[in-house]
């Protein structure tokens, strides 16, 4: 690096917001030269592992599939889903492990985000991430006196007693529909209802008709049934003469969760193929107890595409209405919506296209607007995993180490991805890679100048699953 490249690093300022996941991997990354700033708006690391997790709330995916590249979990092989509790004290060791702490300003909310830089032209070139001079002013503020945090106690006591009404099919809802239903043990109990609009597949565990799920999704030989941008027409005949042997994975999944779990039973069983919930991010892990509970009548069903309130609870399009003390909307949070009230215009129009999706050229750097990066908003079956290989190829893009490609062209590759998206499954409102994620992170590589190949030999290329420890 010259005296000139140098001088400009040193004149670079990173400002990092939030400190969960992606916030913490982010600056770990570009601490070895800018040191950033990272605006926390709570007194805690962990972001939703810390804030929205409940007494039953555990990992979706073994830990050895969740953890970052350098920052090995102990006892990894543990088969357990690690609760949120270890899932905190992972976090916070890696914090300490790579001394983060020092870099986060807890209790610091931002409020807004000021266009400094330089007249905006969407026409013009991306340009380097980091210039040398400011580009974006952030507005924060002391959040100590506003925040309300709602302890597990207190959040159990809600719930006891009460007849208690929990709007959602996927994960949020299925844990609190747990927390509820264990906080009414005993006479005094009521029952939770479950008002469902969506169905989705729900996996007791990762193995299906003992064989490890990772065989039928997770490795390269497994990802070649799937569609995946920048395919040429060879793949493309390919993957339309093995597409009844995708059918068949799917069909031999769905046999499996309805075998093993009582979704005939209930009216849980979906309509349409587990691919399209696993390409969309969607399927959910049970809880241990989930349909036992179920079954004692502490967890009841009620399928309904629309609803209302009413001063009693909420009413249904058939007239029925369900007595509630308490509901609960665990439909899901939109991030993109944050963002857009926290950007400025012209850009904050820009946030997502037509069918609601961000279009981040790597999952990462949207091509209209300059010198900024988002992390976290691509999803994956391990989000962790997703957000660190991202935060690599950031940092390596913020000292220079490669260029990105035009505008133009970026958008192409968004576009590719998203069209992939909608053809694999009718629940693309977001950016899920899960069924090209082993080809999106050699992209990804190859654009870093490392090897996209990570494994020892070849057999364990094509057969065995990856994880962040083949990124180190």
């Amino acid at each position: 690096m010259g005296s000139e490249e140098k001088q400009l690093k040193l004149a670079s300022r990173v400002g990092i917001i939030g400190a969960g996941v992606s916030g913490i991997a982010a600056a770990k990354q570009l601490s070895a030269g800018y040191s950033p700033v990272v605006f926390e708006a709570t007194d805690s690391i962990g972001g939703v592992w810390k804030h929205c997790s409940y007494a039953s709330t555990k990992l979706q995916t073994p830990r050895c599939d969740y953890e970052f590249s350098d920052y090995p979990w102990p006892e990894r092989d543990n088969s357990s889903f690690p609760s949120h509790v270890e899932v905190l004290e992972y976090l916070h060791g890696y914090a300490t492990h790579f001394d983060v702490l020092k870099l986060i300003k807890f209790n610091s909310r931002v409020t807004e985000i000021r266009y400094v830089g330089d007249h905006y032209d969407d026409s013009a070139e991306y340009g380097p991430l980091l210039s040398g001079r400011p580009v974006w002013e952030v507005a924060v503020e002391d959040s100590v006196s506003k925040l309300v945090q709602l302890n597990k106690e207190a959040a159990r006591s809600l719930l006891k007693g009460k007849k208690v009404a929990v709007v959602g099919y996927k994960k949020s809802a299925i844990d609190l529909c747990m927390e509820c239903a264990e906080a009414n043990h005993g006479p005094d109990g009521q029952p939770c209802t479950m008002v469902i609009r969506s169905l989705h597949w729900t996996v007791p565990s990762y193995w299906i008709w003992g064989l490890p799920f990772f065989l039928f999704y997770s490795t390269r030989s497994s990802q070649l049934l799937h569609e995946r941008p920048n395919q040429n027409w060879f793949r493309t005949l390919f993957l339309s003469l093995l597409s009844p042997m995708k059918k068949a994975i799917s069909k031999f999944i769905e046999s499996y969760l309805v075998w093993k779990l009582p979704l005939v039973k209930y009216g849980l069983k979906p309509d349409h193929p587990f691919v399209e919930d696993y390409a969309s991010c969607q399927m959910a892990i049970l809880p241990e107890n989930f349909f036992s509970e179920a079954d004692k009548g502490n967890i009841v069903f009620r399928k309904a595409s629309r609803w209302w309130f009413w001063s009693g609870g909420i009413e249904f399009e058939d007239n029925t209405r369900l007595e509630a003390d308490v509901v609960i909307l665990a439909t899901g949070f939109d991030g993109k919506k944050k963002l857009q009230a926290l950007i400025p215009q012209p850009f904050n129009n820009l946030m997502a296209d037509s069918s609601g999706i961000m279009p981040l050229y790597r999952g990462t750097i949207h091509p209209l607007i300059p010198n900024m990066a988002f992390v976290g908003y691509v999803e994956s079956v391990s989000n962790l995993h997703t957000a660190e290989i991202r935060c690599k190829w950031l940092a390596r893009l913020a000292d220079d180490v490669f260029k990105l490609p035009s505008v133009e062209k970026m958008l192409q590759q968004t576009s590719k991805e998203i069209q992939v998206m909608k053809r694999t499954t009718r629940f693309y409102k977001r950016h899920c890679i899960s069924t090209f994620s082993i080809n999106h992170s050699d992209e990804i590589c190859e654009e870093m100048g490392w090897s996209s190949w990570r494994k020892k030999n070849r057999l364990l290329e094509v057969f065995s699953p990856y994880n962040s420890q083949d990124y180190v």
